[in-house]
């Protein structure tokens, strides 16, 4: 299938135009990056990561006015894989100390339910964990079983028939449940996860992400300067800055714009960008391959009636694959879920940017370096 037959449009005649485009929305993106800083996610920064699953739909704004009634500072609520999921996101990793008390009178209140008057001492307290221990070991077991009931992280304090002792494990996803719980009675709901991520796994994720995309552009210039020229490397290589600079610019620049699109920078959205460099490659291997063949064919013409010939007839399987790409990535977006909106969009947005860069950043760099450099370049 063929869009159009025979092309003959003069893209490298208009790469002046295209350069100022690029130069500003570059400029744009940086400066942006600068000012406003990029929005990492917990998988970066740390913190902790709960979903909720309803049995029946739950308003979000009810959601996040009685999250916000918890003291547990400045929390994320979204939808989460339809109207009954809940997403909640957060920088704290434990239970706060002002948060702390209640939750402790809460258990203790349980236990008196539980066993009226039973002696309890406390052996352990800490911002994760409550250490109890009874004058029973019998005691000691239903109360375990009891609070594991009401949902509660509960352990024995040891395997053995003396025990006497009873861990409760204390997670902000257990302050949650607890309230929410009193709050919506009729809608009873489950904590399908709880991730935690500490700041210095964060800051090895942050080290490694940036390494991920440093290294597969190195190697993409190594693999093009063997296939092709040097020249066709560095400019596939410059294509692919272009790319990821641009995309990250637009990411920033829209974080906090668009309603109920999460772009904060995860590692779904480092997927997406190792997802870019490849797309965007291909689609550069691809016009540079028929750049060369055109260059073998048509000895006599020059380079930039070559790279234009090139391109016009790549034009109707360049726009017929990023079309098609594009409908795979728009149903992504909307249908998703909050996951996977933030890949998509990245992607949306870096499949335009490579394919515009792939015409008039790679081929433009390679034509600008034959006339500057004076090198007649041949295959």
């Amino acid at each position: 299938m063929r869009l159009f037959d025979n092309l003959n449009i003069d893209f490298m005649g208009k790469r002046t135009t295209f350069y100022f485009i690029s130069g500003t929305i570059l400029l744009f993106g940086l400066l942006v990056i600068i000012i406003k800083g990029v929005q990492f996610g917990i998988d970066f920064k740390g913190g902790s990561e709960i979903a909720l699953q309803f049995d029946n739909p739950v308003e979000i704004a009810t959601i996040r006015n009685e999250v916000d009634k918890l003291g547990l500072g400045n929390m994320e609520v979204k939808t989460f894989g339809g109207s009954t999921g809940i997403l909640l996101r957060t920088e704290l990793q434990e239970i706060p100390k002002s948060v702390l008390p209640h939750v402790k009178a809460r258990i203790e209140t349980l236990i008196g339910n539980i066993y009226p008057g039973v002696q309890k001492t406390i052996k352990d307290s800490a911002s994760n964990s409550i250490t109890y221990s009874f004058p029973d070991p019998q005691i000691a077991s239903v109360i375990s079983n009891k609070l594991f009931e009401a949902g509660y992280q509960t352990v024995l304090g040891s395997s053995e028939a003396s025990n006497t002792a009873v861990v409760v494990r204390l997670g902000i996803a257990d302050v949650i449940k607890e309230n929410l719980s009193q709050k919506f009675k009729d809608n009873s709901f489950i904590v399908l996860k709880e991730d935690k991520v500490g700041p210095k796994v964060g800051k090895e994720l942050e080290r490694n992400a940036v390494l991920a995309v440093l290294l597969s552009l190195v190697a993409i210039l190594i693999y093009l300067g063997f296939r092709f020229k040097f020249a066709f490397a560095l400019g596939a290589v410059i294509a692919l800055f272009h790319d990821v600079l641009l995309t990250l610019g637009i990411f920033v620049a829209l974080y906090g714009v668009i309603p109920g699109l999460n772009l904060e920078f995860s590692v779904t959205v480092v997927a997406a960008f190792l997802t870019l460099v490849g797309y965007s490659t291909n689609d550069t291997v691809i016009v540079f391959d028929r750049v060369r063949e055109q260059m073998k064919l048509h000895k006599t013409l020059s380079i930039e009636e070559n790279m234009n010939h090139a391109i016009n007839i790549t034009m109707s399987r360049t726009l017929i694959t990023v079309f098609t790409v594009l409908l795979s990535i728009i149903v992504l977006l909307i249908f998703g879920g909050e996951v996977l909106r933030s890949f998509a969009f990245a992607l949306f947005i870096g499949m335009i940017t490579g394919t515009y860069s792939s015409i008039f950043v790679a081929s433009a760099f390679v034509l600008e370096y034959a006339h500057r450099t004076k090198k007649n370049i041949h295959f």
